[in-house]
């Protein structure tokens, strides 16, 4: 069974030519299944007022498809933002009379580069996706392997006969039913009572599955947008951090301390004050700490997005790796 996770930005309600809407907040999901093969499609709903659904979107995405109707700074903020999260393939759907020409020169040296531009043809695109998703290779316990993994959850809520239930792409490792889960960062325990994949009941789901978890001894007042579920013993929590910030090229002048910033990790978008900048030669690498407000669950290493809300052509500031 593969599973296709794709980002449709530019044109809200285009990913409903391709799947069946779903569940829909500020970021809109649509879902298509073939034999055994899925996809996901999410759309940012309240973007460009918000940064926050782009961010969502995107990260939780391995693929894109970018609709351009017109050339314009919202195309440009869509194009940073795959690029600091590291989308590397996807789709320009170009209308409109929007020439390849336009293109071409927004995306040269870009991780962007290998997209493919492609005529506006939804019926054309969702086979190709479908076919994307068929190749998709899913992971396998080893004999012996322990199966620890993170669902960073996007969505929760009550289901009458069910109880708690949320929503999440498993981030990394697999996901068992039964399994006990730390919720973090409120430092609280679950068990998982049952997975479902695309409406179909699993025993096991793996890095890059859609999943629904109904879960018990947990109540949803304690499952937001952002709280990460996992038994990697490695994930660790807290409230200041120490990173290397890498700038993007566009992005102006240097931080200072005192600087109010959002960060972008897994389905975490938390604020973060700047207490210190290291002094480096060049200003679009350096070393900061800051202070969030609320603990950050990361494994060290971790790439997160820094964004600046108040910024006002630009929002995205770059990438910030977590020591």
């Amino acid at each position: 069974m593969g599973n296709l996770t794709v980002a449709v930005l530019g044109s809200e309600g285009y990913a409903g030519n391709i799947g069946k809407k779903g569940t829909a907040t500020d970021i809109i999901f649509y879902n298509l299944k073939k034999d055994d093969n899925t996809l996901t499609l999410i759309e940012p709903s309240r973007y460009p007022e918000r940064l926050a659904p782009l961010f969502y979107a995107v990260s939780l995405a391995k693929k894109a498809v970018i609709v351009v109707d017109e050339v314009n700074s919202l195309l440009g903020e869509c194009l940073v933002m795959l690029q600091v999260v590291g989308i590397e393939s996807g789709y320009f759907v170009l209308r409109n009379y929007v020439s390849k020409e336009k293109i071409l020169p927004l995306i040269k040296g870009t991780s962007l580069e290998n997209f493919e531009i492609i005529n506006d043809d939804p019926i054309q695109l969702r086979e190709q996706l479908l076919a994307e998703a068929a190749k998709q290779k899913t992971l396998e316990l080893t004999f012996g392997q322990q199966p620890v993994g993170i669902v960073p959850v996007d969505h929760a809520f009550n289901v009458k006969g069910v109880g708690v239930v949320v929503l999440g792409v498993v981030a990394n490792g697999f996901i068992q039913k039964h399994a006990t889960l730390n919720v973090l960062p409120a430092g609280k325990t679950t068990q998982v009572r049952s997975i479902q994949k695309h409406d179909q009941e699993w025993d096991l789901s793996s890095e890059g599955d859609r999943v629904g978890l109904a879960l018990k001894g947990i109540d949803v007042e304690n499952l937001d947008r952002g709280t990460v579920l996992t038994n990697d013993p490695t994930v660790k929590t807290s409230k200041t951090i120490k990173c290397q910030a890498q700038l993007i090229k566009y992005w102006p002048s240097p931080l200072k301390q005192d600087m109010v910033m959002h960060i972008g990790h897994w389905t975490q978008f938390l604020t973060a004050k700047i207490d210190a900048v290291t002094e480096e030669t060049d200003f679009r690498k350096v070393t900061i700490t800051m202070t969030l407000d609320k603990p950050l669950a990361y494994k060290t290493g971790d790439t997160a997005v820094l964004m600046y809300l108040e910024g006002a052509k630009l929002r995205i500031v770059g990438t910030i790796t977590i020591d």
